[in-house]
């Protein structure tokens, strides 16, 4: 049977996509669609919204006026909204699947606190490209060890405004994981003037923001003599909104507690 799901953030470029991909998914189905409480965008068919035609689920701004309509909700917010939805989901008996990224640490524990008290899904990136991208990362790591420089570089439109992107960090963290580092220690987030040698503990990681790159990661394993490069590119935003679809209904009827998208994938 369908999971029936809410997609907060309806009006914006993420959330129309979701529209998009729960339409089209056999295991979901949209019942509820919310926005921020000032959206001009209230009222209007989520569908038309979406460019697919009425589909009879109106944008509220009022997550409590549909919280008999759904079992999951999908949220690429924003830190402190996806706290607060989170929140909701946890004192209502909901599953959430967690997009947003950019979390502060003082919304990073508040959010963990509610970590036993709902099935959540939490993924920097639901790309199924990526995910299998962190598992060859791994490998990668481990085979290389100590014997390899560790470059990140990631390229994203000009509009996204955290940085390094989350799926970036979730690269360094499995990279550091798997080598025994602490990535809070060893990264290395730009570099300018006179910085001396290269640490060959450190991971780098260089940003580059412009024009509509949805999204594209290297990660570079360098030796004298050879270099290995991981590169993922998404060319459009479906990837990661079908992911986060097979996400919320993989969640349906789970126990509490956190999963990644790696559980989805059985990675």
């Amino acid at each position: 049977m369908p999971t029936n799901i809410a997609v907060t953030g309806a009006a914006g470029r993420m959330g129309r996509m979701l529209i998009e991909a729960i339409a089209i998914s056999k295991d979901a189905v949209l019942t509820a669609a919310i926005e921020r409480l000032e959206s001009s965008l209230i009222g209007v068919d989520s569908g038309e919204l979406a460019g697919l035609g009425k589909n009879g689920v109106v944008i509220v701004d009022d997550i409590n006026a549909v919280k008999s309509r759904f079992d999951v909700l999908i949220d690429f917010t924003a830190p402190q909204a996806t706290v607060a939805n989170t929140q909701f989901c946890a004192e209502h008996g909901k599953g959430i699947v967690i997009g947003t990224t950019g979390f502060s640490a003082e919304e990073q524990a508040s959010l963990e606190s509610y970590y036993t008290q709902l099935p959540i899904i939490k993924a920097a990136n639901y790309s199924t490209g990526v995910n299998l991208s962190l598992k060859l990362l791994e490998i990668a790591a481990k085979a290389l060890g100590d014997d390899v420089d560790i470059e990140i570089v990631e390229a994203h439109h000009r509009h996204k405004v955290d940085a390094p992107s989350g799926t970036a960090l979730a690269m360094g963290e499995a990279i550091a994981s798997t080598l025994n580092r602490d990535l809070s220690t060893v990264a290395v987030y730009g570099r300018e003037g006179q910085i001396g040698a290269r640490e060959r503990e450190t991971i780098g990681f260089a940003t580059v923001r412009g024009g509509d790159v949805v999204g594209d990661h290297t990660i570079m394993f360098m030796a004298d003599g050879e270099r290995l490069e991981i590169t993922h590119k998404a060319s459009s935003r479906m990837a990661f909104a079908r992911g986060a679809v097979r996400a919320a209904a993989w969640l349906m009827g789970k126990k509490r507690g956190v999963y990644s998208m790696r559980d989805v994938l059985g990675l």
